[in-house]
C-alpha cells in the first residue's frame, strides 16, 4: 500500500516543522502589537430581572 509509505512526507512534514519552529515563529513574535492593552476600570452594569406576565 503507497499511502503507508513515509518516505517522501515525513521528511516534508519534518522540514515544514523546522521551517515554521526556527525561521518564521521567532519573526512573528518578534512584532510588537499596536493596540496594547490598558488598564480600564470595570464597569458593572445594573441589570434589571425580567416581568414575566405568567408568574
Amino acid at each position: 500500500m503507497p499511502q503507508l509509505n513515509p518516505n517522501p512526507w515525513f521528511f516534508i512534514m519534518l522540514l515544514s516543522w523546522l521551517i515554521f519552529s526556527l525561521i518564521m515563529q521567532p519573526k512573528l513574535l518578534s512584532f510588537t502589537p499596536t493596540n496594547s492593552p490598558s488598564n480600564k476600570a470595570l464597569t458593572t452594569t445594573k441589570t434589571t430581572p425580567w416581568a414575566w406576565p405568567w408568574t
